[in-house]
């Protein structure tokens, strides 16, 4: 089996990202970026990467210019055999090596590895977590992923929605969060006064700020103690990539005066080696690896095992489609202890209806897809109805 093509896409949602201010649920991404790998004996592979579409696309389209380090990923595959997942995760980072080895170079290996499982599995018509070599569990828990609402009578409403819907656990995240502490405190406790004692709660507050008027959200490391402490008291199972990722010394500043909440962080992270510094130094509890940023699944499991011996979590970040959500559920199949699997609620109805078997949750549950590779097929009619690139 040979690989003949590696075409990207970019397709458009039909709305910007949105405005938690509003009070409602996000639209969520405006363009997506997929993937997809295409064999002489007909196994196509497939995957998306949270990245910037456009700029993922040039790194697969780019014209060969003769030069080890500045090819494209296309010329890196094409012509391959697509089991040699391994060595082709080294050939892709080499070729991208001058220019491609973090950001969106890393995301678009990252998706091409993705695809390469698929392909794999369903070549050999295996799910992914056979491939991996374990499978722990037939369910993994899964949180509704938000966004933060803007008063505490709409993160109220917010909760009892999810909690109907038969979510056991909620992550609000970004938004109106992260600006005012008495605020954000406030929008935390509504949450856990509405939700009660038996439904987990994470805030995910950002690094960055959401609009051109306000990019930055500058917050002291005593500040984010004082946060800790306050979430602690109204337990809060998690506190998630709140500082810049270079600031790796900061989340152990954090992590050193928490007791009951965990500290969790990776989903910008690249490489086994930035997670190896995160748990080392960073001292974080649990490990956030997006599959389609950090070099995919060939990474994801180094992470999962380094997790586990170090005996911390792991809990793949996965806001996008079921595509990125089906490989983040076999990595969690595959880990020996799981915490939560991110299921994102946002409102686009591109992102909900991209596969034609969709991962659902059902009473705060998520069943782990025995379909070969990753479980689930692309639509295809979604894509060209959607697909501007």
């Amino acid at each position: 089996m040979k690989i003949t093509d590696v075409e990207a896409m970019v397709l458009d949602t039909g709305a910007d990202y949105g405005d938690s201010a509003a009070g409602g649920e996000s639209h969520g991404v405006r363009f997506v970026c997929l993937l997809k790998i295409t064999t002489d004996e007909g196994v196509v592979g497939w995957s998306e990467i949270e990245t910037q579409p456009h700029v993922g696309k040039a790194v697969v389209d780019a014209p060969s210019g003769g030069q080890i380090g500045f090819e494209s990923l296309r010329t890196a595959l094409v012509g391959e055999d697509p089991f040699q997942r391994e060595r082709l995760w080294l050939k892709m980072q080499r070729y991208l090596a001058y220019y491609g080895r973090h950001g969106v170079g890393m995301h678009m290996i990252s998706g091409a590895d993705l695809a390469l499982w698929d392909i794999a599995g369903k070549a050999l018509g295996l799910p992914v977590w056979r491939l991996l070599g374990a499978k722990h569990r037939d369910r993994v828990k899964a949180y509704a992923s938000t966004l933060f609402r803007p008063n505490p009578d709409d993160m109220r409403r917010a909760v009892a929605g999810y909690v109907a819907s038969g979510f056991r656990a909620v992550k609000f995240g970004w938004g109106c969060f992260g600006r005012d502490l008495s605020l954000d405190i406030a929008l935390v406790k509504a949450a856990r006064e509405e939700a009660g004692p038996d439904i987990d709660l994470m805030v995910d507050p950002g690094w960055y700020g959401t609009s051109p008027e306000d990019p930055f959200r500058p917050r002291s490391i005593r500040e984010w103690i004082a946060l800790a402490r306050a979430l602690e008291e109204l337990d809060v199972l998690w506190l998630e990539d709140f500082l810049c990722p270079d600031n790796v010394a900061g989340y152990a500043q954090v992590a050193e005066q928490t007791t009951t909440l965990l500290i969790a962080a990776g989903e910008q992270y690249e490489g086994i080696a930035e997670f190896e510094r995160l748990a080392l130094e960073g001292k974080v509890h649990v490990l956030q690896p997006d599959l389609s940023r950090c070099g995919g699944l060939t990474v994801g499991k180094q992470i999962a095992d380094l997790a586990m011996r170090r005996q911390i979590h792991c809990a793949p970040h996965a806001w996008l489609s079921d595509i990125l959500k089906a490989a983040a559920v076999h990595l969690n199949a595959y880990l020996m202890q799981s915490l939560y699997l991110e299921y994102n609620v946002s409102s686009a109805p591109v992102l909900r209806n991209l596969c034609a078997e969709h991962i659902q949750m059902k009473d705060g549950w998520v069943y782990v897809p025995g379909g070969a590779g990753l479980g689930v097929s692309v639509n295809e009619d979604i894509v060209r109805k959607h697909r501007v690139q």
